[in-house]
């Protein structure tokens, strides 16, 4: 169904009073922070959301359910104006193709963003996976940002 998204973060809209987590892809968190091309820290979650809105631009949304995940949320594909969202901020380097979902569904997006070095490529990051883990076990968001596991 198609409707007026609201985003929530780099990977999750609200339709219709409704969260949608996007299927196969994780964007990092609005608290997290990734570093540039210069090494200077800026808010990657931030930045994911701010473009996925603008992209989005208020054109209608359509979203196919795939299935809930463990805290009950709808996920699904959704896409605007015939673009696959998921794809598109893998694409621009906004968010990562997430294997263990996706079955690399967004591998060519992601090795394309890397290969030209786009949004995350251009510096350093963590995976968002890992961020929210080190976060669940007390850790800050600045430690968590930046560690052992930064790529590249």
């Amino acid at each position: 169904m198609p409707g007026q998204a609201s985003v929530i973060d780099g990977d999750t809209l609200e339709i219709h009073g409704s969260r949608i987590r996007l299927w196969g892809i994780d964007a990092p968190e609005s608290s997290q922070l990734c570093r540039g091309e210069d090494s200077s820290q800026y808010r990657c979650g931030g930045k994911a959301a701010a473009e996925l809105d603008a992209f989005i631009a208020r054109r209608p949304v359509n979203c196919s359910h795939v299935n809930l995940d463990p805290y009950g949320r709808v996920v699904a594909t959704c896409s605007v104006g015939g673009t696959d969202l998921g794809e598109w901020l893998v694409r621009k380097g906004l968010a990562l193709d997430w294997p263990q979902y996706s079955k690399h569904q967004y591998d060519g997006a992601q090795r394309d963003a890397e290969h030209a070095g786009r949004g995350l490529w251009k510096g350093s990051y963590v995976e968002p996976w890992l961020y929210r883990a080190c976060i669940r076990a007390n850790g800050k968001p600045s430690d968590c940002s930046d560690d052992a596991n930064a790529h590249p």
